[in-house]
């Protein structure tokens, strides 16, 4: 099933999206699966830096994000989960753009964000938006395999995107749509 982003609704994720939120970050390898109670905050304390994409009342897309306490000029994009039937149509482009234009982000410089070296999906989408905002992605290892993981889970490579101006003009795509 095709779905259209005529019929996509976006807003601030609630409380009550917990659950499924946790269901489709699940549905979504090879993303980490949180407890419950942390999509509950990601739904509540992080709304204003989070999305939530729904279609025919069922979310279909997620991203959680925060602004860092000690850096409030950057946003760190934490996870973005987009449902299989929805995929392929630059849903979470438009998710990260609806982000971007609210008030919480109006100050923004940079845009972070961890990603796996095999989560090539993670990177296109990050290089994408880089190009797209005219900056450029920087990449350094922020969590190793061996000294922060213990060799249970992949490096985490810190993409830093920016300088960024929201003033601006995003670029647009061939068929002249922004970001």
């Amino acid at each position: 099933m095709s779905i259209s982003q005529k019929q996509m609704e976006f807003r601030r994720p609630l409380a009550t999206d917990g659950v499924d939120v946790s269901s489709l970050i699940k549905a979504c390898p090879p993303l980490d699966t949180n407890s419950m109670y942390c999509n509950l905050l990601q739904c509540t304390h992080f709304s204003s830096t989070s999305i939530a994409a729904i279609h025919n009342h069922n979310i279909v897309g997620f991203i959680s994000g925060y602004i860092i306490p000690d850096r409030p000029d950057t946003l760190f994009i934490w996870q973005v989960a987009v449902d299989e039937s929805a995929r392929g149509h630059g849903l979470a482009s438009r998710m990260i753009k609806e982000i971007l234009s609210r008030p919480s982000c109006s100050k923004l410089s940079y845009i972070e964000t961890t990603i796996t070296k095999s989560n090539i999906a993670s990177w296109n989408l990050f290089e994408s938006l880089a190009n797209k905002l005219n900056t450029k992605i920087k990449k350094s290892t922020m969590f190793d395999r061996d000294r922060h993981f213990s060799g249970n889970h992949d490096t985490e490579l810190l993409a830093r995107i920016g300088p960024i101006s929201l003033t601006q003009t995003p670029k647009t795509n061939r068929n002249n749509e922004e970001l």
